[in-house]
């Protein structure tokens, strides 16, 4: 008998469990539902967004090597255009302003440096011209012939104070040459007192290391360019630039090619290393200190919260990499990642907007 009344009792359990399910999964959407509700989309500031001019198209043709060839044609007019196409991707994405720049190596290849420095202020004339036209949704980023670090100095200068430009982008190494070396303090003192931002954007080392032979899927934007760029970067924190110059301003895009995850082990193996040059403080204080991330090409909850906790909450800007990467990937993405809402502000636009006195 109270066996029996054991097992009614179970069974009226559990069919008023079984009951209660659906109205608890109903409230549980609902809470689910509310909770996205409440991640409001912010108008965004996207910084490494690519343009292309006739005559740059031969540079262009060099990265054939680091992606399908069948590509290379499709993505020239999209880099061309500066009208509808690209507004209405801006538009359906809310991106509400993008800072467009050459897209790489441009002039950082040209062995003629008299050449280099005229094509480049040739292309800084026509960027801000395209840019005049559509003031408030485009800025401009200078590209620069370091081939001449004292010209590219005052190159910059003009393009900042005459023509309006937030900074400059440059396409890795220039002729074999990295922004540590002496020779480019002079560029690095006029961006440090223009306060201008230096966004290192990847480009390819001067000669292929054999790390890198039979795999042809790891040259390029898979992996060898943010071993480039990360390497580009750790040479000037390494060789003393930013204590020299302090008020430096450096961009990393791609999620700061790896370095967000760095700081603890390069301040523990730095004592232990051999050096060339002695710097003044922790290598994580530079990274703190004189480096910005995009999180451009890198739609990742996981690697924006480790930017974000690593580098700082007010170092992390969001970007594209326009036309390479899909706007409604990178909108959608920073649109609905699980960081607070200030943090997704600061992200969109806050922090690119202090950073370049952009106004909405």
């Amino acid at each position: 008998m109270l066996r029996n009344q054991f097992d009614r009792r179970t069974v009226l359990a559990a069919g008023a469990l079984s009951a209660l399910a659906p109205a608890a999964a109903k409230a549980q959407s609902a809470k689910t539902e509310g909770q996205a509700a409440t991640k409001k989309a912010v108008p965004k500031i996207a910084l490494e967004e690519h343009i292309i001019f006739p005559d740059f198209v031969e540079y262009l043709a060099e990265t054939k090597q680091n992606i399908r060839s069948d590509l290379f044609d499709k993505v020239v007019p999209i880099l061309e255009d500066f009208g509808d196409r690209r507004l209405e991707a801006m538009d359906r994405n809310g991106i509400a302003y993008s800072v467009l720049s050459i897209s790489g190596p441009g002039v950082q290849i040209e062995p003629d440096h008299a050449k280099a420095a005229k094509l480049a202020k040739s292309a800084n004339d026509r960027l801000a011209a395209q840019v005049q036209k559509q003031p408030k949704r485009y800025g401009g980023f200078a590209h620069l012939a370091l081939q001449d670090p004292a010209g590219a100095a005052d190159e910059l200068e003009r393009c900042m104070t005459d023509l309006g430009f937030q900074g400059a982008l440059i396409n890795g190494e220039t002729n074999g040459e990295y922004l540590d070396h002496r020779r480019f303090d002079v560029f690095w003192e006029r961006a440090a007192a223009l306060k201008a931002p230096i966004y290192i954007h990847p480009g390819n080392p001067a000669g292929k290391s054999a790390a890198y032979a039979g795999h042809p899927e790891l040259w390029g934007p898979t992996w060898s360019w943010a071993a480039e760029t990360c390497t580009h970067a750790l040479r000037l924190v390494f060789s003393g630039v930013f204590d020299r110059f302090p008020d430096a301003r450096v961009i990393l895009g791609h999620m700061g090619e790896t370095l967000p995850m760095q700081p603890w082990r390069l301040d523990s193996r730095y004592p232990i290393s051999n050096t060339a040059f002695e710097i003044e403080k922790k290598p994580s204080e530079y990274l703190r200190n004189n480096l910005w991330l995009t999180t451009s090409g890198v739609c990742d909850d996981v690697a924006l919260r480790c930017a974000l906790d690593n580098i700082g909450g007010d170092r992390v800007l969001f970007s594209v990499d326009y036309p390479f990467e899909k706007p409604e990937i990178a909108a959608k993405w920073i649109d609905n990642a699980e960081i607070s809402e200030d943090e997704r502000f600061a992200v969109s636009q806050g922090n690119a907007a202090k950073l370049m006195n952009i106004s909405l």
